[in-house]
């Protein structure tokens, strides 16, 4: 498959992850956070249900562990970035 579709499915994943998740990132973001994703969601997989996912594969399989790996990465990103209120300001 080309590299191409694998941008675009990649940019889609981040992109509706990122949407869902209350943050809005551009294009360039969204194709990072739907690849990652997709290798994250490739290990979450294969932890609960023991069989072995391909990362990056078009399936709906595939496409669902994709998202489901961008959300998590998307939620490591909130809590990393979001900024503390009870620190005090110098």
């Amino acid at each position: 498959m080309s590299i191409i579709v694998f941008l675009i499915l990649g940019a889609l994943v981040g992109w509706i992850a990122s949407e869902v998740m209350g943050r809005h990132e551009g294009l360039l973001a969204s194709i990072v956070i739907g690849i990652v994703g997709s290798f994250i969601g490739s290990w979450i997989s294969e932890l609960f249900t023991g069989a072995d996912h391909s990362y990056l594969s078009l399936s709906w399989v595939g496409l669902f562990w994709s998202f489901i790996g961008a959300v998590v990465l998307v939620a490591i990103l909130n809590a990393v970035r979001r900024p503390r209120h009870n620190q005090p300001t110098l």
